[in-house]
Protein backbone atom coordinates (compact mmCIF):
# COMPACT_ATOMS: atom_id res chain seq x y z
CA UNK A 1 0.00 0.00 0.00
CA UNK A 2 1.00 3.57 -0.58
CA UNK A 3 0.60 6.28 1.96
CA UNK A 4 1.30 9.74 1.91
CA UNK A 5 1.27 11.49 5.23
CA UNK A 6 0.68 15.29 5.84
CA UNK A 7 2.87 15.94 2.81
CA UNK A 8 3.86 19.56 2.34
CA UNK A 9 6.49 21.33 -0.20
CA UNK A 10 6.89 25.12 -1.23
CA UNK A 11 8.95 26.71 -3.69
CA UNK A 12 11.37 29.28 -2.29
CA UNK A 13 8.80 31.14 0.55
CA UNK A 14 5.83 30.39 -2.11
CA UNK A 15 3.82 27.22 -0.03
CA UNK A 16 2.41 25.05 -2.90
CA UNK A 17 1.25 21.73 -1.20
CA UNK A 18 -0.15 21.47 2.52
CA UNK A 19 -0.15 18.58 4.55
CA UNK A 20 -1.29 16.09 1.59
CA UNK A 21 -2.40 12.51 3.17
CA UNK A 22 -3.56 9.96 1.40
CA UNK A 23 -2.72 6.07 1.00
CA UNK A 24 -3.56 3.80 -1.95
CA UNK A 25 -4.14 0.51 -2.63
CA UNK A 26 -2.42 -2.20 -5.30
CA UNK A 27 -4.64 -2.45 -8.81
CA UNK A 28 -6.31 1.22 -7.46
CA UNK A 29 -6.29 4.04 -10.13
CA UNK A 30 -6.87 7.21 -8.43
CA UNK A 31 -7.16 10.45 -10.30
CA UNK A 32 -5.49 13.96 -9.07
CA UNK A 33 -7.81 16.63 -10.33
CA UNK A 34 -7.90 20.67 -9.64
CA UNK A 35 -7.68 24.23 -11.23
CA UNK A 36 -4.49 24.71 -12.88
CA UNK A 37 -2.08 25.84 -10.26
CA UNK A 38 -3.73 24.27 -7.61
CA UNK A 39 -0.18 21.94 -7.04
CA UNK A 40 -1.16 18.52 -8.90
CA UNK A 41 1.58 17.50 -11.00
CA UNK A 42 3.80 18.73 -8.13
CA UNK A 43 2.19 16.39 -6.34
CA UNK A 44 3.44 13.72 -8.73
CA UNK A 45 6.94 15.07 -8.85
CA UNK A 46 7.32 15.07 -4.65
CA UNK A 47 6.19 11.29 -5.12
CA UNK A 48 8.56 10.87 -7.51
CA UNK A 49 11.09 11.90 -5.50
CA UNK A 50 11.68 14.96 -8.67
CA UNK A 51 11.51 17.18 -6.10
CA UNK A 52 11.74 16.98 -2.23
CA UNK A 53 9.07 18.04 0.27
CA UNK A 54 9.47 20.17 3.26
CA UNK A 55 7.54 17.79 5.77
CA UNK A 56 5.62 14.50 5.50
CA UNK A 57 6.19 10.90 4.71
CA UNK A 58 5.68 8.97 1.56
CA UNK A 59 5.86 5.36 2.41
CA UNK A 60 5.18 1.49 0.30
CA UNK A 61 4.08 -1.09 2.47
CA UNK A 62 5.23 0.91 5.42
CA UNK A 63 9.10 1.29 3.72
CA UNK A 64 10.29 5.22 3.08
CA UNK A 65 10.44 5.94 -0.39
CA UNK A 66 12.88 8.65 0.81
CA UNK A 67 15.46 5.99 2.28
CA UNK A 68 15.59 4.34 -1.20
CA UNK A 69 18.71 4.76 -3.51
CA UNK A 70 17.98 6.34 -6.96
CA UNK A 71 18.16 2.70 -8.57
CA UNK A 72 15.47 1.09 -5.70
CA UNK A 73 13.19 4.07 -6.50
CA UNK A 74 13.32 3.77 -10.02
CA UNK A 75 12.36 -0.14 -9.68
CA UNK A 76 9.23 1.22 -7.57
CA UNK A 77 8.50 4.03 -8.53
CA UNK A 78 8.16 4.89 -12.43
CA UNK A 79 7.16 8.21 -13.43
CA UNK A 80 5.44 9.57 -16.75
CA UNK A 81 5.49 12.87 -17.75
CA UNK A 82 3.13 15.56 -19.82
CA UNK A 83 5.77 14.88 -22.72
CA UNK A 84 7.79 12.42 -23.69
CA UNK A 85 10.55 12.12 -26.61
CA UNK A 86 11.22 9.42 -28.46
CA UNK A 87 14.17 9.30 -30.99
CA UNK A 88 13.99 7.52 -34.60
CA UNK A 89 14.37 4.53 -32.41
CA UNK A 90 12.13 0.72 -33.11
CA UNK A 91 8.62 0.49 -30.62
CA UNK A 92 10.88 -2.73 -29.60
CA UNK A 93 14.23 -0.71 -28.54
CA UNK A 94 11.80 2.73 -27.09
CA UNK A 95 10.53 -0.11 -24.83
CA UNK A 96 13.80 -1.82 -23.97
CA UNK A 97 15.15 1.73 -22.60
CA UNK A 98 12.43 0.96 -19.81
CA UNK A 99 14.48 -2.48 -18.68
CA UNK A 100 17.10 0.78 -17.83
CA UNK A 101 17.01 0.41 -13.67
CA UNK A 102 17.34 -3.29 -14.13
CA UNK A 103 20.15 -3.30 -16.98
CA UNK A 104 23.69 -4.47 -15.56
CA UNK A 105 26.53 -4.72 -18.05
CA UNK A 106 24.77 -6.38 -20.97
CA UNK A 107 21.43 -6.60 -21.88
CA UNK A 108 19.83 -9.58 -20.09
CA UNK A 109 17.88 -12.79 -21.65
CA UNK A 110 14.88 -11.34 -19.03
CA UNK A 111 14.68 -7.74 -20.16
CA UNK A 112 14.19 -8.90 -23.60
CA UNK A 113 11.29 -11.19 -22.48
CA UNK A 114 10.00 -8.06 -20.26
CA UNK A 115 10.17 -6.06 -23.50
CA UNK A 116 7.74 -8.51 -25.27
CA UNK A 117 5.74 -9.15 -22.48
CA UNK A 118 4.91 -4.87 -22.19
CA UNK A 119 4.59 -4.98 -26.03
CA UNK A 120 1.68 -7.75 -25.53
CA UNK A 121 0.60 -5.89 -22.65
CA UNK A 122 -0.07 -2.84 -24.58
CA UNK A 123 -1.11 -4.25 -27.97
CA UNK A 124 2.34 -3.13 -29.70
CA UNK A 125 3.21 -6.90 -31.11
CA UNK A 126 2.73 -6.40 -33.95
CA UNK A 127 4.82 -2.50 -34.07
CA UNK A 128 7.81 -3.71 -32.06
CA UNK A 129 9.56 -3.23 -35.69
CA UNK A 130 8.17 0.06 -36.41
CA UNK A 131 9.94 3.54 -36.27
CA UNK A 132 8.35 5.68 -33.12
CA UNK A 133 8.33 8.25 -35.60
CA UNK A 134 5.48 6.59 -37.81
CA UNK A 135 3.29 6.28 -35.16
CA UNK A 136 -0.20 8.10 -34.16
CA UNK A 137 -0.23 9.68 -31.17
CA UNK A 138 -2.61 7.33 -29.51
CA UNK A 139 0.65 4.87 -30.32
CA UNK A 140 3.60 6.63 -29.32
CA UNK A 141 1.38 7.21 -26.07
CA UNK A 142 1.14 3.25 -25.92
CA UNK A 143 4.99 3.03 -26.08
CA UNK A 144 5.56 5.40 -23.75
CA UNK A 145 3.20 3.40 -21.38
CA UNK A 146 5.16 0.48 -21.86
CA UNK A 147 8.20 1.53 -21.54
CA UNK A 148 7.49 3.23 -18.23
CA UNK A 149 6.36 -0.14 -16.67
CA UNK A 150 9.05 -1.83 -18.13
CA UNK A 151 10.53 -0.57 -14.93
CA UNK A 152 8.42 -3.06 -13.19
CA UNK A 153 7.07 -0.36 -10.54
CA UNK A 154 4.95 -0.54 -7.71
CA UNK A 155 3.25 2.96 -8.45
CA UNK A 156 2.67 4.26 -11.35
CA UNK A 157 2.55 8.18 -11.68
CA UNK A 158 1.39 9.50 -15.17
CA UNK A 159 0.92 13.33 -15.62
CA UNK A 160 -2.09 14.02 -18.05
CA UNK A 161 -1.56 10.53 -20.04
CA UNK A 162 -3.97 11.47 -22.40
CA UNK A 163 -4.59 15.78 -23.00
CA UNK A 164 -2.83 15.95 -25.75
CA UNK A 165 -4.79 12.80 -27.71
CA UNK A 166 -8.31 12.64 -29.67
CA UNK A 167 -11.55 11.48 -27.98
CA UNK A 168 -11.17 7.62 -29.25
CA UNK A 169 -7.33 7.68 -28.21
CA UNK A 170 -8.10 9.34 -25.16
CA UNK A 171 -10.82 6.46 -24.46
CA UNK A 172 -8.57 3.53 -25.71
CA UNK A 173 -5.10 4.62 -23.32
CA UNK A 174 -7.37 5.09 -20.16
CA UNK A 175 -8.70 1.44 -20.75
CA UNK A 176 -5.42 0.62 -20.70
CA UNK A 177 -3.80 2.15 -17.96
CA UNK A 178 -7.09 1.08 -15.66
CA UNK A 179 -6.92 -2.58 -17.03
CA UNK A 180 -2.68 -2.46 -16.78
CA UNK A 181 -3.49 -1.49 -13.27
CA UNK A 182 -5.89 -4.25 -11.94
CA UNK A 183 -3.90 -7.22 -13.91
CA UNK A 184 -0.45 -5.76 -12.83
CA UNK A 185 -1.76 -5.18 -9.05
CA UNK A 186 -0.22 -1.60 -9.01
CA UNK A 187 -0.80 1.45 -7.83
CA UNK A 188 -1.48 4.32 -10.31
CA UNK A 189 -1.62 7.67 -9.64
CA UNK A 190 -2.98 10.07 -12.55
CA UNK A 191 -2.90 13.97 -12.97
CA UNK A 192 -6.29 14.48 -14.86
CA UNK A 193 -8.34 17.76 -16.23
CA UNK A 194 -11.24 15.58 -17.71
CA UNK A 195 -13.52 15.02 -14.82
CA UNK A 196 -15.96 12.63 -17.25
CA UNK A 197 -12.81 10.89 -18.34
CA UNK A 198 -11.59 10.64 -14.89
CA UNK A 199 -15.07 9.08 -13.62
CA UNK A 200 -15.25 6.60 -16.62
CA UNK A 201 -12.03 5.20 -15.36
CA UNK A 202 -10.53 6.05 -11.80
CA UNK A 203 -11.73 4.14 -8.63
CA UNK A 204 -10.40 6.91 -6.54
CA UNK A 205 -10.46 10.60 -6.63
CA UNK A 206 -7.98 13.53 -4.94
CA UNK A 207 -9.01 16.81 -5.44
CA UNK A 208 -6.95 19.93 -4.67
CA UNK A 209 -7.38 23.60 -4.41
CA UNK A 210 -4.86 26.30 -3.49
CA UNK A 211 -2.70 23.34 -2.66
CA UNK A 212 -4.95 21.74 -0.36
CA UNK A 213 -6.66 18.36 0.07
CA UNK A 214 -10.64 19.44 -1.22
CA UNK A 215 -11.88 16.11 -1.34
CA UNK A 216 -10.45 12.75 -1.54
CA UNK A 217 -12.58 9.24 -1.71
CA UNK A 218 -14.26 7.36 -4.24
CA UNK A 219 -16.55 8.74 -6.87
CA UNK A 220 -19.24 9.88 -4.17
CA UNK A 221 -16.42 13.15 -3.60
CA UNK A 222 -17.56 14.27 -6.69
CA UNK A 223 -20.66 16.33 -6.16
CA UNK A 224 -22.07 19.02 -7.80
CA UNK A 225 -21.24 21.42 -4.74
CA UNK A 226 -17.37 20.27 -4.67
CA UNK A 227 -17.01 20.96 -8.01
CA UNK A 228 -18.24 24.28 -7.85
CA UNK A 229 -16.14 24.75 -4.50
CA UNK A 230 -13.16 23.99 -6.80
CA UNK A 231 -13.63 25.30 -10.11
CA UNK A 232 -16.17 27.90 -9.72
CA UNK A 233 -18.49 26.05 -12.03
CA UNK A 234 -21.96 25.28 -12.17
CA UNK A 235 -22.78 21.82 -13.31
CA UNK A 236 -25.25 18.85 -13.09
CA UNK A 237 -24.51 15.53 -12.57
CA UNK A 238 -26.33 13.04 -14.99
CA UNK A 239 -26.36 9.22 -15.61
CA UNK A 240 -25.78 8.17 -18.97
CA UNK A 241 -25.64 4.37 -19.97
CA UNK A 242 -24.25 4.10 -16.20
CA UNK A 243 -22.50 6.52 -16.17
CA UNK A 244 -21.99 9.86 -13.63
CA UNK A 245 -21.55 12.41 -16.56
CA UNK A 246 -20.83 16.27 -15.59
CA UNK A 247 -22.77 18.32 -17.44
CA UNK A 248 -21.60 22.16 -17.35
CA UNK A 249 -24.62 24.67 -16.40
CA UNK A 250 -25.38 27.74 -19.29
CA UNK A 251 -23.55 30.71 -18.33
CA UNK A 252 -25.64 32.55 -15.59
CA UNK A 253 -23.49 35.77 -15.58
CA UNK A 254 -23.65 37.50 -19.28
CA UNK A 255 -21.72 40.10 -18.08
CA UNK A 256 -18.36 38.34 -19.84
CA UNK A 257 -20.02 37.96 -23.55
CA UNK A 258 -19.80 40.54 -26.26
CA UNK A 259 -22.25 43.19 -26.32
CA UNK A 260 -23.01 45.65 -29.49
Amino acid sequence: MLEVRQLSFSYGDRPVLHEISFSLQPGTLLSVLGMNGSGKSTLLKNLARLLRPQQGRCLLNGKELSLLSDSELSRTVAYLPQTVPLSDITVFEAVLIGRKPHLGWQIQPEDLQETTRMLDLTGLADYAGRKTTQLSGGELQRVAIARTLAQQPAVLLLDEPVNHLDIRSQIDVMDLIRNLTLQLGIATIAVMHDLNMALRFSDRFLLLKGGRMAAFGASDVITEQTIRDIYQLQVVLQQVGGLTVVVPCPDQEPSHRHQD
